[in-house]
């Protein structure tokens, strides 16, 4: 059987019906009045990026408190530091390619609450590591592992949530669906370091009396709450209904999406009935011939192209920074302890400002920039706002980079460069973090949207991975205090590039995924294929 439907074929009564019927459940979907079963989509993929958010930021701090355990020093030295941070990212790129195709190939449903599954066992295996009696296993390796394999679930919620909200929002609120349930990332990192605020001081008489012992506590506890919204988020994605979409164009069957489409839009329970008749149409199908063929001409290329560079450039800065924001604030003299940071005294208090100083980047910066996203993504339009966003960001760490020996002279000067570290998270978030993930879930047909959206993704991560290993690397040339800056300006040229690669995204606001797709939607059912019983994917 051909990947597109038989030129030539005349059309049948029946076939036609069909092909309206597909039509008219797609309109049905993209102007449904905003709905509870909207703001169920968002809360239950939204806990899945407070968790990612909470899991991977964390680690920022609790790569501190591992230090002061297990190495005597703020930090566990560069190669442990640097596979405990790096092994996150290199595992979210395996998750994001693989769960990207298997969402498409087996369908949303099926695979959505597998990779939180992951990320709760992951989480709970890191938080009871321990340090074996002989060196072959160190508790880095331990840990690295399991935030391996942590990252491998997280790499799935990026294409499986960002798919499942746009494709079962409405036309007019889809930007803002999709960026709400992203927001989630600046609440998760607010969190840990709120967790890490509210254990350190909770833990602060243990640690003035037995030191690194009591430390050993508050890193555990840190990582291991991490794993509780996930646990309460597993139900309800287990019992998420199929996507329309999926049902229709991938399974190719029109009556059962049209009876999903009721369903959702009365807050009905959802139900498929295994046994039902159906007749299926012929459309387009995944396969390696379609997808060459598909990505082969440039007007898909190109979007594709547009799609993860910027996001590769996106996150070699916003990783570079939120991953090491400790190490940046204590190069730059914020909130450095009086006293020696292997006292007890000093190790309370190093922590409590890496913790109180995170608090501080997530409010002022992360947050706000995300529902500023928010406000203005349905109606300025995404690409405006990745313009802006690059273009700025270009400035911010041009003057980062450049003043930043200056900028430790003076307590006026640290806060002038605090100031900076939060406008960069702001219009990070005001600008291409947000853009990047909402941009590739509603540009490519539905039989490659998951896929595509990963690949997006996937080259954002290698960014992330490529940042954290020349950040880690750099930091033995001259200390932190001297490279710093000069990765700072290193962030400002991906930035300026981020500029050009958004050049070759479309308008996405206001517009159908059936229209982003480039393809004919007259028709597109094609042919019926005869009538058979329908084994439902997603039963």
């Amino acid at each position: 059987m051909s990947d597109y439907p038989t030129p030539g074929i005349e059309k049948t009564q029946e076939t036609v019906t069909l092909d309206a019927r597909r039509r008219a459940a797609l309109a049905e979907v993209d102007q449904a009045k905003f709905s509870w079963f909207h703001v169920k989509a968002v809360l239950v993929a939204g806990v899945g990026f407070f968790t990612d958010a909470y899991d991977i930021f964390a680690i920022s701090i609790a790569a501190t408190m591992l230090g002061l355990v297990y190495a005597g020093n703020t930090t566990l030295g560069t190669n442990a530091d640097l596979g405990i941070k790096v092994a996150t990212p290199v595992g979210t790129l395996v998750g994001q390619l693989l769960f990207g195709w298997l969402a498409d190939l087996l369908g949303r449903k099926r695979m959505y609450g597998v990779e939180l599954m992951i990320i709760i066992v992951a989480t709970f295996g890191q938080a009871l590591s321990a340090q074996g009696d002989h060196t072959a296993v160190t508790i880095t390796g331990v840990i690295v592992v399991w935030r391996f394999i942590m990252g491998v679930g997280i790499g799935g919620d990026y294409p499986l949530s960002a798919v499942i909200t746009s494709e079962f929002a409405a036309t007019r609120i889809r930007g803002r669906m999709m960026c709400a349930v992203f927001a989630m990332q600046g609440f998760g990192n607010f969190s840990a370091a709120v967790v890490a605020t509210v254990v350190t001081v909770a833990y602060k008489p243990y640690i003035l009396s037995s030191g690194v012992q009591a430390v050993d506590y508050t890193w555990r506890l840190l990582i291991g709450l991490g794993c509780v919204p996930a646990v309460i988020a597993l139900y309800f994605r287990l019992t998420i209904p199929e996507t329309p979409r999926y049902t229709m164009d991938i399974e190719r069957n029109v009556l059962q999406a049209t009876e999903d489409v009721e369903q959702f839009l009365e807050n009905k329970p959802y139900r498929a009935d295994p046994d039902a008749i159906v007749q299926r149409v012929q459309a387009p199908r995944a396969s390696r011939r379609d997808f060459v063929a598909y990505f082969s001409q440039w007007k898909n290329m190109k979007v594709l192209i547009g799609t993860a560079y910027s996001w590769f450039a996106l996150d070699i800065a916003f990783y570079g920074l939120g991953f090491n924001s400790s190490i940046v604030l204590t190069a730059i003299g914020f909130g450095t302890p009086a006293g020696a940071a292997n006292t007890n005294e000093g190790m309370y208090q190093t922590l409590y400002n890496v913790s109180t100083g995170n608090i501080i980047l997530a409010v002022g910066g992360l947050i706000p920039g995300y529902w500023a996203t928010f406000i203005f993504v349905d109606s300025w339009g995404r690409k405006p706002i990745q313009l802006m966003g690059f273009a700025v960001l270009t400035c911010i760490f041009c003057a980062m980079g450049f003043g930043f020996w200056a900028m430790k002279t003076s307590q006026a000067a640290k806060s002038a460069f605090v100031w900076l570290y939060c406008m960069a998270n702001f219009f990070q978030n005001f600008g291409p973090n947000s853009t990047t993930f909402i941009i590739p879930g509603e540009a490519f047909p539905t039989r490659y949207r998951s896929t595509a959206h990963g690949i997006s993704a996937a080259s954002g991560k290698l960014g992330a991975i490529i940042a954290q290993v020349g950040f880690s690397q750099l930091q033995n040339i001259g200390g932190p205090s001297y490279w710093i800056g000069h990765i700072l300006e290193i962030f400002a040229f991906f930035m300026l590039t981020g500029v050009f690669s958004t050049l070759l995204l479309p308008e996405t606001k206001q517009q159908t995924l059936e229209q982003l797709s480039n393809e004919d939607q007259v028709g597109f059912g094609g042919v019926i294929v005869p009538v058979k019983q329908f084994e439902n994917s997603s039963a």
